[in-house]
This record gives structure tokens, C-alpha cells and sequence, in this order.
């Protein structure tokens, strides 16, 4: 399944799957227009990358990955953090979503991270795959599981 990193003039096929996610998941925030403005935006962010995945070379893209990176005190690296992952309903359980994961993981090798770190819901399907990769709730180490909290404002 091949997987890229989105140039900017790709900027509408993100943003169209951004869409698609926001609206699997019953919102209707950002707007289509402000979800563009914002890929337009982060795509020619030197701290942000866009990973495409489609079936095969003629297909057009069904999955998308959003990265971000920052520079870590306690990793003394950058550390990456896997904002977004989404595929189309009829491409799930293709490995489009493995294929992302995998990409993700190799992209922030390739830029000096350390660690990779998102957050989920328990309820997502999608645990499982994170799980298969490594990903855990007990990551940074000591006891208690790992907790991601966060404050709208």
C-alpha cells in the first residue's frame, strides 16, 4: 500500500479526509473552508506532516495521518506526536491504517525523535492497531496508567 508524505498542492485531498473524519466522528466544526485554510496552513509547516495512503498507485488517497513534532526537555529529541489518523469506511481493514502507523513511526525516526505519542479514546477501534505497534498507556514508565488531560478554552 504505497504511503507518501502530502506535498502542499495535495492540500485539498487532506483536507477532504480531515473532513471525512471530522464527520465520522458526529461534528460538524471546522467548517469544510476552515479545515482547508488550516491544511493550506500546516502543510508548508516545517513542524507538521501530512501522510497519504491509497490502495494502490492509481487509487486516490483513502487514508490520512497528521504529524507534529517538538523538541523534548526529557528526551533531549524532538518528539512526535500522531495528532490525527483516519481511513474511509470502505478501506478499513485493508491495512491502510497499519500502512499510516508504520509510515508515522518511520517518518519520526527519519527526523531524530524519540518517542511517538497520541491520544484515543478507549472506545476506538483503532486501540488495538496502536497496541500492535507498541504503542501503551503506561509509557512513561512509574505506576498508574499514562493520562492525556487537556482544557478547552
Amino acid at each position: 500500500m504505497p504511503v507518501w508524505r502530502a506535498e502542499p498542492h495535495e492540500a485539498e485531498t487532506v483536507a477532504r479526509l480531515l473532513v471525512g473524519f471530522r464527520d465520522h466522528m458526529g461534528h460538524d466544526w471546522p467548517s469544510d473552508n476552515a479545515m482547508l485554510a488550516t491544511v493550506e496552513r500546516l502543510i508548508e509547516d516545517p513542524t507538521v506532516d501530512y501522510l497519504l495512503a491509497a490502495p494502490d498507485e492509481d487509487a486516490p488517497p483513502v487514508g490520512v495521518c497528521q504529524l507534529r513534532y517538538r523538541q523534548s526537555v526529557w528526551m533531549a529529541a524532538p518528539d512526535c506526536w500522531l495528532e490525527d489518523l483516519f481511513v474511509e469506511d470502505h478501506a478499513r481493514g485493508s491495512g491502510c491504517g497499519a500502512a499510516l502507523v508504520s509510515a508515522a513511526l518511520e517518518r519520526a525516526r527519519e527526523r531524530g525523535c524519540r518517542r511517538v505519542e497520541l491520544d484515543t479514546n478507549e472506545e476506538n477501534p483503532a486501540l488495538r492497531l496502536y497496541h500492535r505497534f507498541g504503542f501503551s498507556e503506561r509509557s512513561k514508565g512509574g505506576p498508574g496508567r499514562d493520562l492525556f488531560l487537556g482544557v478547552k478554552l
